[in-house]
This record gives structure tokens, sequence and C-alpha cells, in this order.
């Protein structure tokens, strides 16, 4: 059998630097490539929500929940400033159709030169946050969570190679062991009474298990930097996409920091953890799938009719699996935190539920990153992120007066006005149309929200004696019979029931070795 972490390049030229570039062997049968490279990083990040939501699980009953509002007071800073050690220019090495061996290397040192700059300036803002915060604490969490960035900052080119080669292999067992890893070196901590350090330590402990295997999967070796090495045009996409990704990140971490600021570390404890519980399955979904998506579409994006089709049936698999998710999270809100997080959590309840419109929305959140980053059109997206960011600004501050619950509102309601007019925004100029959006997310969408509304009236009216674990899972067995049995209720249900298992088998056979499929 082989092994999954044994590079494919060994078996090639080893004079060769530029061997673990090339992607002109991936043209033949991409689509096979693609969807069983979805299969392996679907599978992966299934294990990886089970290892995040159990230890979520077990850290939320050691510690407290001013605990994870110091870590997320300090983390929205130190993530921010964070975007920078990547510059884009992972993605801009994936999205090449051709790069060179200097090129990537010159991108390397850029990258780790970047984050040591990180570092030393993070560190130097740390007795600033403390102030802004009104928290000692801050300082030293926000020293010691600034050195992990070099980590970071020295894997950021050996994953863009590995997704450029669509290895989704290698990446799975990377992120499922460097989790585990900070899981349990987090768990230790808690139960030796360090409290929210042993938080910390999960994100240091995470990185360096990261660095770790990605340097041993991926083979490439940086040489030194060239100057005049062609790199000026990936600068350029970096540059526009890490743009949108600072508006971004400051659109959707604004409310924590406010929070944080304005009413303290509990109730941001309570406001971070219902919004992590929530996106957490999403986030299982569109993550992987983009990480397929990205460089696929990326290898179609001159072929308008088959980059049209794979973003139709990429969009149909992930709503029909994201929808029904959110929605039935957001009916047994109650029962979920109470089973995930404990009893100690239960103000996180109408937080939860609060947020819940903005994660219906969320499940199909990568419908302009997949397009914007494909194209190369991330100024576009850059764009779009500066305007959104003024109403962003404005739908926090209106909502905090009234907490956590008024802010997790006021964004639900942000997203909801915003989606279709980001979605018009971005599809301008490019070969989509409104329709192939609109059309994969018609059904899923109103059999989710059907489903939703008969178990909220069984629910209602009956219940299931005995802990909140059983209800749970009682009413997850009727919220799934409910959302099949619309969806093949509404027009055409079984020719699209037919359709969806069609693209789930592509992702079914892993060792086969039938013929290529360039469809």
């Amino acid at each position: 059998m082989r092994n999954p972490l044994r590079s494919p390049d060994t078996q090639t030229t080893r004079s060769d630097p530029n061997r673990f570039l090339r992607v002109d062997h991936l043209s033949t049968g991409l689509r096979r490539r693609s969807t069983r490279g979805g299969a392996v990083t679907i599978v992966g990040q299934g294990v990886k929500f089970l290892l995040t939501l159990s230890s979520l699980a077990v850290l939320a009953r050691m510690l407290t929940p001013e605990d994870f509002g110091l870590i997320a007071m300090v983390i929205v800073i130190v993530g921010f400033i964070g975007i920078f050690k990547d510059m884009g220019l992972a993605m801009a090495t994936v999205q090449r159709a051709e790069i060179t061996h200097d090129q990537v290397s010159t991108l390397f040192w850029l990258n780790l030169g970047i984050s040591v700059g990180i570092m030393i300036v993070t560190s130097a803002l740390s007795p600033l946050l403390a102030w802004f915060y009104k928290e000692p604490r801050v300082t030293q969490i926000t020293i010691v969570l600034a050195a992990a960035i070099i980590f970071s900052g020295l894997t950021v080119q050996h994953q863009a190679l590995l997704r450029r080669q669509m290895r989704f292999a290698e990446l799975a067992v990377i992120e499922i062991v460097a989790l585990f890893a900070g899981a349990a070196a987090a768990i230790v901590g808690a139960a030796s009474g360090l409290g929210y350090w042993a938080l910390v330590i999960l994100h240091v402990v995470r990185e360096i298990a990261t660095m770790v295997g990605v340097w041993t999967c991926c083979r490439w070796r940086p040489g030194a930097p060239v100057r005049k090495s062609g790199v000026r045009g990936l600068l350029s996409f970096g540059a526009y996409l890490t743009g949108f990704n600072i508006v971004n990140y400051f659109i959707r971490n604004l409310d924590k920091m406010l929070i944080g600021w304005y009413w303290g570390a509990a109730p941001l404890g309570f406001y971070n953890n219902a919004y992590r519980l929530l996106l957490l399955p999403i986030h299982q979904i569109n993550n992987p799938l983009t990480s397929v998506a990205v460089p696929t579409l990326s290898r179609l994006q001159n072929q308008h009719e088959r980059y049209r089709a794979y973003y139709r049936r990429g969009l149909t698999l992930t709503v029909a699996a994201g929808m029904p998710i959110v929605v039935f999270l957001f009916v047994a809100a109650d029962k979920a935190i109470l089973t995930v997080l404990g009893p100690q959590w239960a103000d996180a309840v109408p937080i939860f539920r609060a947020l819940g419109p903005a994660a219906f929305i969320g499940t199909f959140n990568f419908a302009t990153g997949w397009v914007y980053s494909s194209l190369g059109t991330t100024r576009r997206m850059f764009h779009w992120g500066l305007i959104a960011s003024v109403f962003s600004v404005i739908a926090y501050v209106v909502g905090l007066r009234w907490g956590p619950v008024g802010v997790a509102l006021a964004y639900s309601i942000l997203i909801v006005l915003m989606r279709y007019p980001s979605i018009l925004f971005c599809f301008h100029r490019s070969h989509l149309r409104p329709g192939d959006f609109l059309v994969p997310l018609a059904r899923p969408a109103s059999a989710s929200i059907a489903a939703g509304v008969l178990l909220f009236a069984l629910t209602s009216t009956f219940s299931v004696p005995g802990p909140p674990v059983v209800s749970l899972g009682f009413e997850l067995v009727i919220y799934l019979a409910a959302y099949i049995l619309v969806w093949l209720l509404l027009p055409r249900g079984r020719q699209s029931a037919r359709d969806i298992m069609k693209i789930v088998k592509d992702f079914r056979p892993m060792t086969q070795q039938g013929g290529e499929d360039d469809g």
C-alpha cells in the first residue's frame, strides 16, 4: 500500500528544481483528481471536526468563559497582523499557470521576512493592547502568540505547493496530526491548572506541528532570493488579495474587538464560542472544498463552460450539506450548547440563535472567493471589501449597546442584506451568470427551512425525556428525515436527488484505476 505521506516527487529527476512546481500532468483526468481530492479533504475535515468539537467540549468544561475571552481578545489582533505574513502569495503560487523555482524561493524569503517583522511589531504592541482592553494579562499572551507567527510563515509556500500539486491527502494528514497535538497539549495544560495558558499552548503546538509536517511532505527547498525573477505580477495579485483579506478580517472580527473592549472578557467568551460552534460545521464543508476548487477552477479559467459546470456542482454539493446543518442548530440551539459546552454556557444560546441567519448565508460565502481567486480578479475583490467594511462598522456600533446579542443580530442583518449584491458585483464581466448561483441554492434552502419549521412545531408540542444529548440525537433524526422528504416532494425532487448522488459518487472511488475523465 502506498504511504500517503510519501511524496511522488522522489520518483522524478532530482537535478531539476522546477519538478516540484509543474502542473502539466494534472491536466489529464482533472475532474477525477479534483473530486477524489475533495473526497480525501472532506474525510480529513470530518476527522478535524470531531477532534475540534471534542477538544472544545473538554476544554469548555475545564476552563471558564473568561479564559476563552482573554484568548479571543488577542487572537483578533494577532490574526489580523498575521494576514501580512502571507501577502496573498500562497494563492498566487496556486493560481499561476506556470511558476519557477526562483520565483517561489523569492516568495518564500519574502514570507519569512514579513513574518519576523510581524512578530516584532506585534510584541511591541502588546502593552498597547493591554491598555485598550484594560486587561494586563493580554501583554504576555500576545508576545507568546506572536512568536508562533514565525512557524506559520515558514509553511506558506510549502503548503501552496502541495495545493498546487493537488496533494490533498498529505495536507489532510498534516492538519489532523497538528490539531491532535495542539488539542492534547492544551488538555494536559488545563488539567495541570494552567488556565488560559492551555489555549495559548494549543495554538503554538499546532503551528509547530504543521511546520514539521509540511516540510516533511513537501521536498521542495528554497534557494536564494533572486532579483528580477518575475515576481512582480505575483506580488500584484497577492497585494489585492491581501487587501481584501485585511478588510474581510476587519469585518469579521471588529465585533469581537468591540465586545471585548466595551463588555469585557466573559461576554466576549460567550460570544466567541457561540460564533465558533455555529460556524464550525460550515467551515468543515467550505474549507476543504475551497482548497480543492480553487486549484481546479484555476486550471479551467480559459474553458468557460467547464468552469461554469464545475462551479455549479461544487456550490450545489456544499449548500446541500451546509444549509440543513445551520437550520437544525438554530432550532436546537439550547440542546446543542448544553451538550457541547455544558450548562455554564447557557448565556450563549440567544447569541447562537442571533447569529443563525449569518451562518445560513455563510454556507455559500465561498461563492465569490472561488471566482475572484481562480480568475485572478482580486482587485475587484478588494474593492468590494472596502464597500462592505463601511456598512459593517455602522452595524456593529449600532448593535453594541445591546451587548453580544445586539452585535450578533446586527451582523446577521448586514450579511443577509449584502450577500446578493456581492454576488452581482463579483459576476460582473465574468462568464458566470446569477443563475449559476441562484439555481443550486433554491432547493437546499427550501428543504432546510421547511424541515426546520416542522421540527420547531414538533418540539414545541412534544419533548423527549432524558439528557440533552438524547433529545438532540432524536431531533436530528427527525430533521434529516423531514429534509429528505421535503427535497423529494419539491418539483423534480427525485431527479435532483439523483444528480446529487452522481456528484457524491465522483468523490467515492479512491483506489480504482479506471479511465481518466476530463469532463
